[in-house]
């Protein structure tokens, strides 16, 4: 990221960052004080930071688990069972029949394939990150923590407001749900367009 504001002579720019992304932006921040302006870092997976952080990364074990054993399908299932439970990660949730392939929407064979990032431990490195503080403190970087109004009680909300905390701000709620910004072309249609405007209203600083 660094390397392409570095070669476009672009900064130093405003970023929109969401998920995976917010989490390598924060990084950004922090080790290139001069490359950002503004981030608004939307739903950064920073598992460390919850209270039930212990049980999140059973769950996200799960995952890898059901990837492993089954394929990209059932890893998937399990994924969407994990990303969109409420609240803790109770005796509850790890008691739940496992997730069938069809709620995944793909495929229910297994391709035999295992080089999906996401569904294996390859992916952990991002959610186990843990943001230096003091750094990002000391940068002139003006950071929003964001997050879609459908998500604040699942894992990636609870992230966000643990993230926001860690800067002493309220999360900013923006339009929909992680996938907010999408439009149904995805499978996971968000409202891109009040996504937009809610982007437009942070970067100008009225929101």
């Amino acid at each position: 990221m660094h390397a392409v504001i570095e070669a476009l002579g672009a900064g130093p720019v405003e970023m929109f960052a969401s998920s995976g992304g917010a989490v390598t932006a924060l990084a950004v921040v922090a080790a290139h004080l001069d490359d950002l302006t503004t981030l608004v870092a939307h739903e950064p997976p920073l598992i460390s930071l919850l209270p039930d952080a212990a049980a999140a990364e059973r769950a996200r074990a799960g995952v890898r688990d059901a990837y492993e054993a089954n394929g990209s399908s059932a890893g998937m299932a399990a994924f969407i069972a994990m990303t969109s439970w409420r609240g803790e990660f109770t005796d509850e949730y790890f008691a739940q029949a496992a997730a069938g392939p069809v709620a995944s929407g793909r495929p229910a064979e297994d391709d035999g394939s295992r080089d999906d990032p996401l569904l294996s431990d390859r992916s952990w490195a991002v959610s186990d990150f843990r943001p230096d503080v003091d750094a990002l403190a000391a940068a002139p970087t003006r950071i929003v923590v964001a997050v879609g109004e459908e998500s604040q009680s699942t894992m990636t909300g609870r992230t966000s407001a643990a993230t926001a905390e860690l800067f002493g701000q309220q999360v900013t709620v923006f339009p929909s749900h992680h996938g907010g910004f999408l439009d149904g072309e995805f499978g996971y249609a968000g409202r891109p367009e009040a996504f937009a405007r809610k982007l437009r209203e942070v970067l100008d600083g009225d929101s």
